[in-house]
């Protein structure tokens, strides 16, 4: 198939020509290949470095996909089993209590009605949620002293549950939970766990726990008053107590697109086999029943935009990914699959159309608009190429 991409490269130099962000690497790929690579743009508002395709980014939460997937190939191998309570493999986990309010600055706790499963850590319907969308358990943490998950230390997975386990959906700390989950099964630390499961297999040599290479790390952004980007001191912390699988990995554009290529793929890459096709189906499918992704209301603009990732779309979740309900027109179809990081790092792959995307940025707020205006350009570019 000839694809036009004239489409794609406007959509990117533009973003870039008009001081919307410094550089972007995206990357678009069908069943057969990645028809579509490109870096724009420079290094970051203090490097004016070209911005190479191999460039390493903080993806923090597009982690989670990747631990939760760890935690299904244990479910593959009869190892594990999706409605195992937690508490099980990790007594600690019975300790967390549900928060329900404050009399003055003592907060109210309650026992659960349940104890949740790894099938909600797996979809975020465990109960727990971080302070960015919780004012609650933002107030919590600050009277308590309780360390944010943030810290890496092992004492900051204890946060409180902010509502009964299967009730409802919370973006919170539960794939860190889900990480040590596989700790504990599978006897191996989960760095080395992800490493020989998905890296090594996979090619995926620059997708690292600790980025020793700093020259090839892009610039994290914040924005001044005016809106200009300045530079940002953000990262996973260095050789923290535990490898936190919600936020910890670094990668590039080329390592994550042979991830969702492999998901493209049924589970194989190359002639590598990482997952069962039939297990492949299964993280696809809705296993948080009638409960639905809510819009949420952040507790710091500063660090993210309120949160409605796709309105009225991705109303599901499956295991590790966002999941389309129905067709977006022009873009992907319903029961695609996608997720982000906070500094703006995207991607999606859409099982029914056989594409799959990756944009990388470096700025925050998460899911500001000078952003997901770019990532909506760069998709509907994608599709109209050639599809």
């Amino acid at each position: 198939m000839v694809r036009s991409i004239a489409a794609i490269d406007a959509a990117l130099d533009r973003a870039v020509s008009d001081n919307n962000v410094p550089g972007i690497v995206a990357m678009a790929a069908d069943r057969d290949k990645v028809f579509y690579t490109r870096a724009v743009g420079t290094m970051g508002v203090d490097n004016d470095a070209p911005m190479p395709i191999d460039a390493i980014h903080r993806i923090f939460s597009m982690t989670k996909p990747i631990g939760t997937l760890a935690a299904v190939k244990l479910i593959e191998d009869g190892m594990l089993e999706l409605d195992t309570p937690v508490s099980e493999i990790l007594p600690d986990f019975a300790e967390l209590l549900v928060l329900e309010g404050f009399d003055g600055d003592t907060p109210i706790m309650r026992a659960p009605a349940s104890q949740a499963t790894i099938r909600q850590l797996a979809t975020h319907t465990s109960g727990l949620e971080f302070e960015t969308w919780s004012a609650k358990i933002a107030r919590y943490l600050e009277i308590t002293g309780q360390p944010s998950i943030r810290t890496g230390l092992l004492e900051s997975l204890k946060y409180p549950l902010s509502f009964d386990p299967g009730t409802s959906w919370g973006y919170g700390p539960s794939t860190d939970w889900l990480g040590r989950v596989v700790e504990k099964v599978s006897g191996k630390p989960i760095d080395v766990f992800c490493r020989e499961f998905l890296f090594e297999p996979l090619g995926m040599n620059d997708t690292v726990f600790e980025c020793v290479q700093r020259s090839r790390l892009v610039t994290a952004h914040s924005r001044d008053k005016t809106g200009a980007l300045m530079a940002l001191d953000i990262e996973p912390p260095p050789n923290p107590e535990f490898y936190g699988m919600g936020r910890a990995l670094f990668s590039t554009a080329p390592d994550y697109m042979r991830f969702l290529q492999m998901l493209l793929g049924k589970g194989t890459l190359d002639g590598v086999r990482i997952l069962k096709p039939e297990t492949v189906a299964v993280v696809c499918e809705n296993h948080m029943g009638n409960v639905e992704i809510p819009p949420m209301n952040s507790t710091d603009q500063f660090l993210s935009a309120d949160l409605d990732f796709l309105p009225g779309i991705a109303k599901r979740w499956g295991l590790g990914f966002a999941s389309n309900t129905e067709d977006i027109p022009g873009m992907r179809a319903a029961g695609s699959q996608s997720w982000a990081g906070i500094l703006n790092t995207h991607m999606w792959w859409d099982p029914t159309k056989g594409v799959a995307g990756v944009i990388f940025m470096q700025n925050i707020p998460f899911l500001e608009d000078t952003a997901m205006q770019i990532y909506r350009d760069f998709e509907r570019a994608v599709y109209a190429s050639g599809l």
